[in-house]
Formats: C-alpha cells, sequence, structure tokens
C-alpha cells in the first residue's frame, strides 16, 4: 500500500513538474548529407521544402557534428550525451570487419545502466515516444527498456516489422502516421518524441510515382563524376533518382508532423531538432549521394562523413532563420534539451555533452573542450581505424594503422585537401597529444595487429562504375 501510495505522488508530482515545460520533437535521418538539404546547399539537386521551413523558423549550424561517421555510436551519443567509448558502441551493431589490424571490441546493446535522455524526461513527468530505427539492442535493450514508455520501433524497426508496403519501402509514412497518432493523444500533456527514420538509408526505396517524377527531373542532371577516395571511388554529383525521391517522401513526412503540432496548437510550444546520424553514403553501396566541398562520406573521418544538417528551432529562444557557425556535436543534446526544458542537469550521465543554448539565444560560447572522435574499426564505406580532434579551425586525424597524422585548418580549407602535417610539426604534435590524453581519459579500446592479415588478398567492395547514369 506504502509503495502504491509513493507511486501515485511520484506521478502526481511529475505531472505537477512538467505542466508548463515544452515539447521536444527530435528527428533524426539516417545517413542524409549536410549538402543534401537546400538549406544548406542551395544547389542541391534534392528538393527539400519542410526541412528548409524549419531553418526559416529556427537557427540552422553549420558545424553541426554526429558522434561518430556510422549510426549506433551516434544514437547512443544523442541517448547518454557521453562520447562513444564512455558507453562501448564504436561502430554500428554488430560491425567487426577485420583488416590490417583486428577491431576494437564492440558492444551489442546500450547498458541499461546508463540512464537516457528518454529517462530524464519520463522521470520529468514527460510522455515519452519513439517510433523507427532504435539500433541499440534487441530483446531486453529496446526503447522500451530505455525509457520511452510508447515505443513503436517494433512496428516500424528495419528488422522487426512483419509490413512491407511497397508505397512506403522504408516505413517513412509509417514513422509518421505513430507520430501524429502520438501527438494527438498527447497533445495537453508535454512529450518527449524521437524519430529516427530509415530514410534515405540503403536499400534505395521510395514511393513509385515520386521516382517516377525524379526520373523526369535526372535527365537534366550532370553525368555521373567520380573521384578516388583511399582505394575506393567517391560520387561527385548528386543525381540520382530515387535517393531524391527517398528524401521528397522523408521531407514530405516530417511537413506533415509539424502540420499536426500546428493543428493542435503546440508549434509555439515544441522545440524541433532535426539531424542526420552520419553523413551521406558517397564511397560504397551505390554511391547515391555526393557531399562536396566536404570531402568522403559515411565511414570515413573526414567532414562529409561528420558534419551533419542540424536545425533546432526553440520558440522564445532561437531568432528566426539565423544560422551559427560554432561547432556543436550529438552529445550536446541532452543537457541542451534539458536546459531549454528548465529541467536540472545530469552532469554525472552526460559527462562530454555542453549545452549550446546560449548559442541558440544569438549568444557566443566557446567550448570548454575540443571536440574527439573514435573509431577503432573498418568501415564498410572504406574506412579504416582512426581517431580525430577538431580544436577551434584545427583538425588533426590519426590513422591507427600506421600512426599517419593528416593536419587541416578548416576555416581555409574546408574540403580537406591540403595537409598540413609536414609544414605545422609543433600544431600537429600539441594536437595529437590532447587526443591520446582524452582516448586514455575516456577509457577508449585500440584496434590490436591481425596475425591472420594477408595484404595480398582481394578487397570484398566493388567501387561502381564510371559513366552510369543511374
Amino acid at each position: 500500500m506504502k509503495r502504491l501510495t509513493s507511486l501515485v505522488l511520484f506521478t502526481l508530482c511529475s505531472s505537477l513538474l512538467a505542466a508548463d515545460k515544452p515539447n521536444i520533437l527530435f528527428l533524426l535521418a539516417d545517413d542524409l548529407g549536410q549538402r543534401d538539404i537546400r538549406a544548406f546547399n542551395p544547389d542541391t539537386f534534392y528538393d527539400t521544402p519542410n526541412i528548409d521551413s524549419l531553418a526559416k523558423r529556427g537557427m540552422k549550424f553549420t558545424s553541426g557534428y554526429a558522434a561518430c561517421c556510422v549510426c549506433s555510436p551516434t544514437r547512443g551519443s544523442i541517448m547518454t550525451g557521453k562520447y562513444p567509448p564512455r558507453f562501448g558502441i564504436t561502430n554500428f551493431i554488430p560491425g567487426g570487419r577485420a583488416g590490417k589490424l583486428l577491431p576494437a571490441a564492440n558492444a551489442n546493446e546500450l547498458a541499461l545502466s546508463e540512464i537516457t535522455i528518454a529517462e530524464a524526461f519520463k522521470e520529468a513527468g514527460y510522455a515519452t515516444f519513439m517510433s523507427g530505427k532504435w539500433h541499440l539492442g534487441n530483446e531486453g535493450f529496446l526503447p522500451k527498456d530505455q525509457g520511452f514508455t510508447t515505443d513503436a520501433s517494433a512496428a516500424t524497426g528495419p528488422k522487426t516489422s512483419t509490413e512491407k508496403r511497397a508505397d512506403d519501402p522504408k516505413k517513412t509514412d509509417r514513422i509518421c502516421d505513430d507520430a501524429i497518432a502520438f501527438i494527438e493523444q498527447n497533445k495537453d500533456r508535454p512529450f518527449f518524441a524521437y524519430l529516427p527514420f530509415n530514410a534515405p538509408h540503403v536499400p534505395i526505396g521510395a514511393r513509385a510515382d515520386l521516382v517516377a517524377k525524379w526520373e523526369a527531373k535526372a535527365k537534366d542532371a550532370p553525368a555521373d563524376q567520380w573521384g578516388q577516395e583511399g582505394k575506393n571511388q567517391v560520387r561527385l554529383v548528386q543525381n540520382q533518382a530515387a535517393y531524391a525521391a527517398m528524401i521528397e517522401q522523408l521531407d514530405s513526412g516530417i511537413g506533415r508532423i509539424i502540420a499536426s503540432l500546428e493543428k493542435n496548437g503546440l508549434t509555439g510550444k515544441t522545440i524541433v531538432v532535426f539531424m542526420s546520424d552520419n553523413g551521406g553514403l558517397s564511397t560504397a553501396e551505390g554511391s547515391p549521394t555526393s557531399n562536396l566541398p566536404l570531402r568522403a562520406g559515411k565511414g570515413w573521418p573526414y567532414e562529409g562523413g561528420v558534419r551533419e544538417p542540424l536545425i533546432v528551432v526553440a520558440p522564445g529562444t532561437t531568432p528566426p532563420n539565423t544560422t551559427c557557425n560554432s561547432p556543436v556535436i550529438s552529445t550536446d543534446f541532452y543537457p541542451t534539451l534539458l536546459d531549454l526544458a528548465g529541467l536540472p542537469p545530469k552532469p554525472d550521465q552526460h559527462l562530454d555533452g555542453e549545452s549550446f543554448t546560449p548559442l541558440l539565444k544569438g549568444e557566443t560560447r566557446s567550448r570548454s573542450q575540443p571536440l574527439f572522435w573514435h573509431y577503432p574499426h573498418y568501415a564498410n564505406q572504406g574506412g579504416s581505424p582512426n581517431g580525430v580532434i577538431r580544436d577551434g579551425d584545427w583538425k588533426l586525424i590519426e590513422w591507427y594503422e600506421d600512426g599517419a597524422l593528416e593536419l587541416y585548418n578548416l576555416s581555409q580549407d574546408l574540403s580537406e585537401k591540403t595537409n598540413l602535417a609536414p609544414q605545422q610539426p609543433d600544431k600537429t604534435k600539441e594536437l595529437h597529444a590532447k587526443l591520446v590524453a582524452w582516448r586514455t581519459q575516456v577509457g577508449a579500446l585500440m584496434p590490436k595487429p591481425n596475425p591472420d592479415f594477408d595484404p595480398n588478398a582481394k578487397p570484398k567492395a566493388k567501387a561502381p562504375k564510371k559513366g552510369k547514369k543511374k
């Protein structure tokens, strides 16, 4: 009886605490490049009017970063406010490709001991909802086990759904339908809704009418052009009709969700975040998009692999149609969203996140620490094990196979064409020392030599053929 009374009192207090709090709508695209969005790239081949309208209502971040060049680690960083090495997921689950090195161990799920951002909002009396691609564990480690009261991922996740619709192959419309229904049901209470979409991740798929529409437009697009990134070819133009159709279906669905907020009178009290989990796919698996002028793409430590289309709409906080060039990273969402909601921080949990609320207000903010990345794996897209630090405008990449170092000044060389390490030995040494110290601080696991490595073995990845117009 006492336990029941305590539960009732806790629920009542939480509801009162959350009564006047803003809603949170977090939209996460899958493998969408920054240069795919017209708000960031007026010359893009694709059309994104609804996402662009979010940028007009709020703030776009030109230096918004994912915590990893592939999906699961970034998703975990959003949930925990920590860099991936801290929670043991440094590659997509269950990635384990070996090369000259054996990759570091990679956890198959996000530990239940982590107090996720969903649990923090649930504790504060919020209704919590997730629909889409979780990719942080299976049974026992699903969204419902990590703070999401309503978990529709079983209906919309890529591996668990038993329903396939020809007009919705990436389940984009289904995810949006789930979200709209949730908003309708919870319009009178604060909510935290997390929508990690499956699009535009491969396999490519969209409604047939949209594909036909873009096939007609693609006839006037530039023919395929290819460059070289390591051993892989990299796409240099955007012209893929089916990929464009996927993006339109995603953008239209987001438009329907935003319209639902307006219909229910929630536009002025809902914080909207839009981002992608890693860069656009440009060097493998069909290479459907180009990230130029950003170098490379998904699976690589260059800007094309980690710089994302980040937009935040925070009514009453963000001036409309504004741009911020200060770097932020996906670990920062946890403390920032708590801050915007007027909730106390959880510094013991979001150890690496820094609130960027001052930036959203138009103020300046200097990070207390540089940005770091740790990817002790071989990416399916051609990238090999590496570590990265960005400190101000300087960016250093360390390749773990041979210890090679690359140094770039992003303010002068956004495309990372000129390695300044030979000309700047002191800066290179300084940044490398910071990167090594950070790895020790977070307990980062390193790859090890592979005794079975055969340097003469033929690579499995196939480069796309030149000149073929898709």
